[in-house]
């Protein structure tokens, strides 16, 4: 188990660095020049030229080939010099080390996307029970019918939505934003929720969880539609299984041969999907924080993007891939766990 993790960790490694290459020179692919971004349309060549050189990008890429002695006085090496120290560098605009704005932005982002997948395990888990249990009948109609159109609606369609009605038609929760104007919590995790409740301060974390519920609900329908898919699927084939028809034969409860014999050997395709499936939403949900005003990461990134603000593209790119990395290592560590057979060598 601990070489196998070792060569996980390494192969890691090799994945974040592959992506800092992809990522920054896709990121200077862009059209647009982040000094004219920052100065404006209007700005003088002169005073581009200068803050380009200040900055830095008036530098090579990848290879100084104009200057032998200095072959690696560039763009990246620099960049992947200050990776290797956990230096992210620092927003041009800003001049705020994006370390500390990920360290800022990344629990809103964690706390909206537990929020989501909590939605979707409550709502997919039992759905895909059902309509196996219930198979070709009405309920596994519906159950399938709703999975497709989770799975079909568009996300910023149904946050739009979602925001329109229960916030402007009914007035029952907040449209936007992570706290209502007023209410204060002093972090301790950065989940708000927690916090208010850790802080013993119920009502702000009341408010707080009404913030959260249309994001969640928004962003973890995909989700929740395709757990009842992988569910049903898995648990049909595997109560087709010798085992389980002579568990049946013994006079076994339903309950029992479903729960104890059945749904755990069908719970591994199952945390496979939703273990990619919290890996991509902590690495940020840029269309529902932008829809919703939550300060997280997706909505960091995507700011930037307008701003050609390429230290914070790059690091945001990095943190996310690094989190669905290890999220991908603790999903592959959980199939010894719910199935004993399962060893790594």
């Amino acid at each position: 188990m601990t070489a196998y993790i070792i060569r996980r960790l390494l192969r890691t490694l090799l994945v974040i660095i592959g992506i800092s290459v992809v990522v920054f020179a896709f990121v200077r692919s862009i059209p647009g020049d982040p000094a004219v971004a920052l100065l404006g349309e209007r700005a003088t060549p002169a005073a581009s030229a200068r803050l380009r050189e200040q900055l830095g990008l008036n530098q090579p890429w990848f290879i100084n080939y104009k200057d032998p002695a200095n072959l690696f006085d560039a763009q990246y090496p620099k960049y992947i010099g200050a990776l290797l120290r956990g230096d992210l560098g620092s927003g041009i605009k800003s001049q705020i080390p994006v370390a500390s704005e990920l360290k800022v932005r990344f629990p809103a982002t964690a706390e909206l996307a537990l929020g989501a997948i909590l939605f979707a395990l409550l709502i997919g888990l039992p759905a895909g029970i059902v309509a196996a249990l219930r198979r070709n009948t009405p309920v596994d109609s519906l159950a399938t019918t709703v999975s497709l159109v989770g799975v079909s609606m568009p996300v910023f369609w149904l946050g739009l939505l979602l925001s329109w009605f229960f916030a402007v038609v009914l007035g029952w929760l907040p449209p936007s934003a992570r706290l209502s104007v007023g209410v204060d919590i002093q972090p301790i995790t950065g989940l708000y929720v927690l916090d208010g409740l850790l802080r013993g301060q119920p009502a702000a974390a009341w408010d707080a969880f009404k913030h959260l519920l249309l994001p969640s609900i928004a962003l973890g329908t995909i989700p929740m539609a395709i757990t009842a898919r992988i569910t049903r699927n898995s648990l049909l084939e595997v109560l087709g299984q010798d085992y389980v028809r002579t568990a049946r034969a013994k006079g076994l409860s339903p309950r029992i041969v479903t729960l104890k014999h059945a749904l755990r050997n069908a719970l591994l395709p199952v945390v496979t999907v939703v273990g990619l499936q919290i890996g991509a939403l902590l690495g940020g949900a840029v269309l529902t924080e932008t829809i919703f005003s939550w300060p997280g990461l997706g909505s960091y990134v995507f700011d930037a993007i307008s701003l050609r603000d390429y230290p914070v593209i790059q690091g945001g790119v990095i943190f996310a891939a690094l989190i669905v990395s290890v999220v991908n290592l603790l999903v592959d560590l959980s199939y010894a766990f719910l199935d004993p057979r399962i060893q790594y060598a």
